[in-house]
């Protein structure tokens, strides 16, 4: 029988990987646990880049995205721009299960998250609100660049919880939730909902996630350029590295400097991967069974 694994972005990850991996262990199938863990991150109002508190756009608004993606039927949903519903990874994976399509977003996506059952919440919190305002651009020009230097510290201003499982059947699931880049332009979205991007889980080739900027993450389809890599031959670990190379190689191509980007893999065995940008300074959690980790992810500057 297979090894449980689940493996989460950021130390966060570690809130998310607690929660699923005891699931894993009691025999619950790959793409529950990995909910059930984005959800206790939802949950908690002290990330302030996911879920509850989460990081407001330019005009303070909390929106939400989020997607989930299950490795054995290819099935998968996602959501994006939702306002006051909290669990959107769970939204995420009704809009899969209830209608023919993948994706809903905005007001749309709201209101069926209404006749579902989901509570319409406030995710401002007193703490959120306060921070928004202490680090809002006081100039009101619009951003430059994801990541450039304005933005100041990533873990500020946009951080993503992806959480990717192997159950003990053997199948892979994925989740992938955030609040978004902080001071965002109303209405944008980045590579978190988007499958493909922010997330790809297929049990042939393996699973993975993204993390950072998500326009250089989409720019690159990085999670199912990872997980094509490794259908190909490469491991998880040297499919991440590859995808990291790709997005440094783009930058260069432009003429800019590398936005922070970070990703991170399971290959269909189970064994992990990850990497990241240079200065991205990407930790990961892993749990097998009851052995929680915190792991640093190898950092690649562009090749000159």
């Amino acid at each position: 029988m297979p090894e449980p694994i689940v493996i989460a972005t950021w130390p966060f990850g570690k809130i998310a990987v607690t929660v699923a991996s005891k699931l894993l262990m009691q025999g619950k199938p790959a793409l529950d646990a990995a909910i059930a863990g984005a959800q206790a991150v939802e949950d908690d109002p002290n990330v302030r880049s996911v879920g509850y508190g989460g990081l407001a756009d330019g005009i303070g608004r909390v929106t939400l995205d989020a997607c989930v993606m299950d490795g054995k039927t290819l099935q998968c949903g996602a959501v994006a721009g939702v306002e006051h519903i909290r669990h959107v990874a769970a939204l995420a994976k009704v809009v899969m299960e209830k209608t023919p399509h993948i994706f809903l977003v905005g007001e749309g996506a709201k209101w069926f998250a209404l006749q579902n059952g989901f509570p319409l919440e406030t995710l401002n919190t007193p703490e959120s609100v306060a921070e928004w305002e202490k680090n809002r651009p006081k100039d009101r020009k619009p951003l430059t660049h994801p990541g450039s230097k304005e933005m100041g510290d990533p873990s500020k201003s946009h951080d993503t919880v992806t959480v990717l499982a192997r159950d003990k059947d053997g199948n892979l699931g994925g989740v992938c939730t955030t609040s978004g880049l902080g001071y965002k332009l109303p209405g944008r979205v980045g590579d978190s909902p988007i499958i493909g991007a922010g997330l790809y889980v297929d049990n042939l080739a393996g699973a993975a996630g993204g993390t950072g900027v998500g326009e250089e993450i989409i720019r690159v389809t990085g999670s199912f350029f990872i997980t094509e890599q490794i259908r190909a031959g490469k491991s998880a670990q040297e499919a991440c590295e590859i995808a990291v190379q790709r997005v440094n190689a783009t930058a260069v191509r432009r003429g800019v400097h590398p936005a922070r980007v970070a990703f991170l893999a399971l290959d269909p065995k189970g064994n992990p991967g990850a990497a990241c940008t240079m200065m991205t300074d990407f930790k990961y959690a892993v749990a097998r069974g009851d052995k929680i980790e915190l792991l640093q992810a190898k950092e690649l500057g562009p090749k000159m």
